[in-house]
C-alpha cells in the first residue's frame, strides 16, 4: 500500500524524478513489488517473451528454441552440453527443446566420431530458412522492448543490463559460459 500522498507506482517528486522510492519496509511489512528490481527484471522478461511470442507467431517458435536455433547457426556442431551453457539453459531440459525442433526438421543430432554418447547438432536446411524468416519478426519484438525508452538511453540500458547479467552471471541455475 503507498503512502497518502503517493500514487503508487510513481516517483517521490518532480525533483526526484527518475529515482525509484527506496523500500523502507519495517520487518513486518513486505516492500512495494515494484521497488524490487528482481520483481521488475521478472516481469520485463514476461513482457518480452509475450512481445516475441506476438511478432512470431507465425513461426511456431518460443523463445529459447530460437536462440537454440541461432546459436547453432552461428556455431555448428556443437555439442547439447556446450548449447545449453552458451544460452544460459538448464543442461537437463535443452533435451526437450532439441526434441522438439528435431522433430520438426530443423535441426540434427549426430554422435560424435571421438566420442559416440556426445551428440553434435547441425542446423538443417528447413531449419535455416526458418531463421531467416522468423529473424525480421525477432528484430521486431526486441525493438518494442526498448520502444519506451527514449532512443537516446537505449544504448546505456543495454550496457547496463549486460553488466547486470555478467556480475550476477554465477547466481544463475543456468549460467552461461558463451565462447
Amino acid at each position: 500500500m503507498s503512502p497518502p500522498g503517493r500514487p503508487k507506482g510513481k516517483f517521490r517528486s518532480a525533483q526526484h524524478e527518475g529515482t525509484p522510492v527506496s523500500p523502507r519496509p519495517s520487518p513486518r511489512t513486505p516492500p512495494e513489488l515494484d521497488t524490487l528490481p528482481g520483481h521488475l527484471i521478472r516481469r520485463l522478461q514476461q513482457i518480452a517473451v509475450g512481445l516475441f511470442m506476438e511478432e512470431t507467431a507465425d513461426f511456431d517458435l518460443t523463445p529459447v528454441q530460437f536462440a537454440a536455433l541461432a546459436t547453432v547457426a552461428r556455431q555448428p556442431d556443437m555439442d547439447q552440453r556446450t548449447l545449453a551453457r552458451t544460452i544460459g539453459f538448464d543442461t537437463s531440459t535443452i533435451g526437450g527443446v532439441l526434441d522438439r525442433l528435431e522433430r520438426r526438421g530443423l535441426l540434427q543430432r549426430n554422435p560424435a566420431p571421438e566420442d559416440r554418447r556426445v551428440r553434435r547438432l547441425s542446423i538443417t536446411p528447413e531449419g535455416q530458412a526458418l531463421l531467416a524468416q522468423v529473424l525480421p519478426a525477432m528484430q521486431q519484438a526486441q525493438k518494442r522492448i526498448l520502444a519506451p525508452l527514449p532512443a537516446a538511453d537505449r544504448a546505456t540500458f543495454m550496457r547496463l543490463l549486460g553488466t547486470l547479467v555478467t556480475a550476477n552471471n554465477s547466481a544463475s541455475r543456468a549460467p552461461s559460459q558463451p565462447d
